[in-house]
């Protein structure tokens, strides 16, 4: 896929963020068409294909997996997965180092889920060896739940280690790859993970609306008659688009899942997701090496440091305020995040969406450009 190197004029801004993110003009234009939910060439020519090929992109086992469609945000998706797929027998075990892992928590309390947490600091990944001890020492522990990125930080949690130390306990495993799908290279048979969930506006770059599951099928059926909620039913959704080809159970935004449809067909133009994956890789240390010349210093080392979003230490100067470098940003078309952590003071910067290395090289020169402190 060719770099386009007019993407600061196609856009107001660019959003260097983890999603919603910068997209292609062909990803918005592809929205420009109304569908009717209940016509084949929505259902069959679009969902389906949107489902077949997010099992082919996350495994070379696609007759062990499948797939599902849901209305809403991310967020939406693991809560319909913890809803659905632990039952009043199960107890879950999760995994925290940052917000996303905290609203897993949040999202099982609500539900009342039996559960068992081990939270570390937002800047460490959860120790293997802790958590083997609280599967020998924490009797019925069923399901394990983590979050692959953490973007509070951007780190990069270990994700196949503690599923395959799942698959030695028979526990099952229910992956948050929110920001990493798509962008990451991985296949979910491989890394035994039986609930993995993403977004449409992230890796794949598309436009926010609906999340996803991918699922071992056997894991997927299991849910019947689980859920705590109607709209969050994971299996009668799946169900669902299964019997009725494609249909969803209440309205879909078609809008969006057309623009998701586009938006896989670009990845796979780009080369898939291990070209991606290099896009990425090369967005974030084109952007911490320039960064760093400017006297900017990443919040998290390297050996645990993702390529999606990158965590800064802000200016140690009086002079500096977020909200004016943010508004300062802005006024050059760029747009940046807020630290989202409580014990250092820190603003983000993300390295995916349709960005390319030049746009993060403008980014930083902007920066050298603003900066009054």
């Amino acid at each position: 896929m060719e770099t386009n190197n007019n993407q600061l004029h196609e856009n107001p801004y660019l959003l260097l963020t983890p999603g919603p993110l910068t997209t292609s003009k062909t990803v918005k234009e592809a929205m420009l068409q109304d569908w009717c939910t209940w016509d084949d060439d929505y259902n069959v020519n679009i969902v389906q294909q949107i489902r077949s090929r997010l099992v082919a992109l996350a495994t070379k086992n696609t007759e062990e997996y499948t797939s599902v469609l849901l209305q809403g945000s991310g967020t939406y998706g693991v809560e319909s997965v913890i809803g659905s797929a632990v039952n009043e027998k199960s107890r879950l075990l999760i995994l925290s180092n940052g917000a996303y892992g905290q609203r897993m928590i949040q999202i099982a309390n609500v539900l009342k889920i039996d559960y068992v947490e081990y939270t570390v600091p937002e800047t460490e990944v959860p120790d293997i060896r802790v958590i083997k001890q609280i599967l020998d020492t924490k009797q019925n522990i069923t399901h394990i739940a983590v979050v692959h990125c953490e973007t509070t930080t951007g780190i990069l949690n270990p994700v196949k280690e503690i599923t395959s130390l799942a698959k030695d306990y028979k526990v099952i495993t229910i992956v948050d790859a929110m920001s990493s799908f798509g962008g990451t290279t991985m296949d979910i048979h491989d890394w035994n993970i039986d609930f993995l969930i993403s977004s449409a506006n992230k890796c794949i770059q598309g436009v926010p609306g609906f999340s996803f599951v991918i699922a071992r099928r056997k894991q997927m059926e299991a849910c019947k008659g689980n859920a705590r909620s109607l709209s969050l039913d994971l299996y009668d959704q799946w169900n669902a688009m299964e019997s009725g080809n494609g249909k969803w159970r209440y309205t879909s935004p078609t809008h969006v899942v057309r623009a998701f449809l586009q938006a896989i067909i670009e990845l796979e133009i780009e080369g898939g997701i291990a070209v991606r994956e290099a896009r990425y890789k090369t967005n974030q240390s084109t952007l911490v090496q320039k960064m760093e010349q400017l006297g900017f210093k990443p919040l998290l080392s390297k050996s645990v440091q993702s390529h999606i979003i990158t965590s800064f230490f802000s200016p140690d100067s009086e002079n500096y305020s977020f909200n004016q470098f943010y508004h300062s940003l802005k006024q050059e078309n760029f747009i940046i995040y807020p630290g989202k952590i409580s014990k250092s003071d820190t603003f983000r910067i993300g390295n995916i969406g349709e960005v390319y290395p030049q746009d993060i090289e403008k980014l930083v020169e902007t920066i050298a450009k603003i900066q009054n402190w």
